[in-house]
C-alpha cells in the first residue's frame, strides 16, 4: 500500500499519556482533510486502544506503547501495539461487557467502542508478547466538496 504520509510514536503506558496520544493521532490526521465527525471518531477509539494497553498490558508496572499511523488519500490506518501480558482469549475479550477487571469499574466495551467508531479492526497477538490493534477509518468527504453547502 502506498501512504502519502506515516508517522510512529512511542511513549511510556502512564494514564496522562492517553490524551497525548489521541491528540497526536488526530492532528495527524488533519493532512488528509477530515471531518469532525471523524477526528472524534479517531479520537474516541485510539482513547480506547490506548487505555487498554494502560490498563491491561501492564499491570503494576510501566511499559512501551507504540503508534503508527498510515494515511492514504481517504483512509486513515492505526496501529496501536505494546509488549505487555497478552489477551488470553482474543475472542471472549472483544464480547461486550467482557472484562478481567470488574473490581475496577471496567465496562468491558473498550473493543466493541473501538470497532464502532472505525471501518475496521483487528485484535493480534504478538510473537515477543503483548498485543497489537490494527483499526481503520475511511475519511468522509466534507459537505462543501461533494457541492453539498455553498461555500
Amino acid at each position: 500500500m502506498k501512504y502519502i504520509n506515516q508517522m510512529t510514536l512511542k511513549f511510556e503506558s502512564l494514564s496522562i499519556n492517553e490524551s497525548f496520544a489521541r491528540s497526536a493521532v488526530s492532528a495527524f490526521c488533519v493532512g488528509i482533510n477530515p471531518t469532525l465527525d471523524d477526528i472524534i471518531d479517531i479520537k474516541t477509539a485510539v482513547s480506547e486502544a490506548v487505555t487498554n494497553c494502560v490498563v491491561h498490558a501492564y499491570p503494576n508496572t510501566i511499559g512501551e506503547i507504540e503508534i503508527w499511523v498510515g494515511l492514504t488519500q481517504d483512509t486513515v490506518y492505526i496501529s496501536i501495539k505494546d509488549e505487555g501480558v497478552g489477551i488470553a482469549d482474543i475472542k471472549q475479550a472483544r464480547e461486550p461487557f467482557f472484562t478481567t477487571k470488574s473490581d475496577e469499574e471496567r465496562a468491558g466495551m473498550g473493543f466493541t467502542v473501538m470497532e464502532s467508531f472505525m471501518d475496521g479492526l483487528e485484535v493480534l497477538q504478538n510473537p515477543n508478547g503483548g498485543t497489537q490493534v490494527k483499526m481503520k477509518k475511511k475519511i468522509s468527504k466534507k459537505l462543501m466538496e461533494q457541492g453539498k453547502i455553498d461555500g
